[in-house]
């Protein structure tokens, strides 16, 4: 009783607080968007899981699309370590990466533009950049191993050293990130998706035709168009690597080039990539 009449003394008993309702949903909003390393690394992971099975088969057609020009090459061109023999080893190798970076990368952007999938990725709280880079990192993860098989053998057909194989650990992943790039970008911006398959093939032929044969034997044009070519500088720079003394500035700056160049594609493809998701 005592209790009781103390509690009407001190005033009423303050009501139990009550959770304020959430707030309604706005229509249309989204989740807080991701950070861009976390999100580039899940796009990377999904990429990657997917090609992995159906790239596989592709990339060894590749390195066998490599090889076969390096042993046709190889009845024009004599071994031995001469500036030719070089030109044709580090331009099929590279060619690896610019099948699966350039010409793959282009088809499956054209092929995710034409059946809504950007659509799909425009919802998803992630930046841009991330869907591209994810995209193009998880593609020219596949190339290293064709890369370094097509390398090996053309050492070992046309007689040239295997001492600088070790470059390959920068060409593959700088000129890669370039061709990634510009297939991203090629296959976003093509209107339709067959478009976007025929520029990946041509933007493929190109690097076969500059970047494989040796430059010496091409008319001045025709060197002139292999510097715009973003793999040029990659195979210029693994070619290098095959001379008695090769000079470590021009591979420096040739790389250099060849990362800047990568830099402002991968930049234009996310430029793409949002002008296409916002249709």
């Amino acid at each position: 009783m005592t209790d009781v009449v103390a509690a009407a003394a001190a005033g009423p008993v303050a009501a139990p607080a009550v959770p304020a309702p959430a707030p309604a949903c706005v229509p249309g909003a989204l989740a807080p968007r991701a950070r861009f390393f976390p999100a580039l690394a899940a796009v990377y992971r999904a990429q990657l899981s997917r090609a992995r099975v159906a790239r596989i088969p592709l990339l060894f057609v590749a390195t066998f699309q490599s090889v076969g020009i390096m042993i046709l090459m190889r009845g024009v061109v004599d071994g031995g370590g001469g500036s030719e023999a070089r030109a044709v080893v580090a331009g099929s190798s590279v060619l690896v990466v610019a099948f699966v970076a350039l010409n793959l990368l282009a088809q499956y952007f054209g092929q995710l533009r034409a059946s809504g999938g950007l659509d799909h990725y425009a919802t998803l709280p992630v930046p841009p950049a991330s869907v591209v880079l994810g995209a193009a990192a998880a593609y020219a993860s596949f190339t290293l191993p064709g890369t370094l098989v097509t390398a090996v053998f053309g050492c070992v057909l046309f007689g040239l050293p295997m001492g600088g194989l070790w470059i390959l650990a920068a060409v593959v992943p700088l000129a890669g990130a370039a061709l990634a790039g510009l297939g991203a970008a090629l296959g976003l911006l093509a209107p339709r998706q067959e478009l976007a398959t025929l520029a990946g093939q041509l933007g493929m032929s190109a690097a076969l035709l500059l970047g494989v044969l040796p430059p010496e034997r091409m008319p001045e044009l025709i060197v002139w168009a292999r510097d715009l070519l973003p793999s040029t500088y990659g195979v210029q720079a693994f070619a290098e690597t095959f001379a008695p003394h090769p000079d470590w500035a021009a591979v420096v700056l040739d790389l250099g080039v060849c990362g800047a160049v990568g830099v402002l594609s991968l930049a234009a493809a996310t430029w793409a990539y949002r002008r296409a998701a916002v249709r």
